[in-house]
């Protein structure tokens, strides 16, 4: 009973996400890209740098469309053990990323050593830095964790749309309009230097003081 009940939901969470997919393709395909600074990473990749890639939960979504047509070898991403993560899995996998499961309040130990080998293997991860649940504008120290360890190349980024809905969640998460104007910004690069000194606390903050003027709607 209990493996039935175990199937039936991952072909449901496959049918969802295979949907899903093809509605984010569908709406994507109708934005207009500008891209800001994007040589900051790429550079750094193409030397051989590990690059962890940071952005907000509230803004992810233009830009996971962009990375799954536009991206070197598959970004290793990290998603949750929920079962919304599990048809959030599979549409990171159709989208050709490399998904590992687990989060700051569960699977997250585990899943934050496979993501730093991981990082080490590919030398490219991206990274929701306030996680599933948020707090908005906080970033989870799980993140200066990987980055110290993988001695990565932290690079901030930033997606705007000209038109967008906000939805009525805890970080107000966007979703830019049908053919809607966005706009994918990479910040300054922060260093392994600048954070090799630093506790996990005070890479945390330094991420977080980084990123956080870029959330839109917080009084940031």
């Amino acid at each position: 009973m209990f493996m039935k009940g175990k199937t039936s939901h991952l072909l449901q969470a496959r049918w969802l996400s295979v949907s899903a997919y093809g509605m984010i393709r569908l709406l994507c395909r109708t934005y207009r890209y500008t891209i800001r600074n994007g040589e900051s990473w790429s550079l750094l990749y193409q030397e051989g740098r590990n690059v962890l890639l940071c952005m907000w939960h509230q803004q992810f979504f233009p830009a996971f469309d962009y990375f799954s047509r536009h991206q070197p070898p598959a970004i290793t991403i990290m998603v949750s053990q929920s079962h919304d993560g599990d048809i959030a899995s599979a549409i990171a996998r159709l989208g050709g990323f490399q998904p590992v499961r687990g989060s700051s309040s569960r699977g997250g130990t585990a899943a934050l050593k496979t993501m730093i080998r991981a990082l080490k293997q590919s030398r490219l991860a991206g990274h929701i830095v306030d996680g599933p649940r948020g707090p908005a504008g906080i970033v989870k120290p799980g993140v200066a964790a990987l980055a110290k360890s993988a001695q990565a190349v932290v690079v901030p980024l930033w997606a705007s749309a000209d038109r967008a809905w906000y939805a009525n969640s805890w970080d107000r998460f966007m979703i830019p309009k049908p053919f809607s104007h966005v706009t994918l910004t990479f910040g300054a690069p922060i260093q392994p230097e600048e954070m090799a000194s630093r506790s996990v606390e005070q890479a945390r903050l330094l991420i977080e003081n980084t990123m956080r003027p870029f959330l839109i709607g917080f009084g940031c």
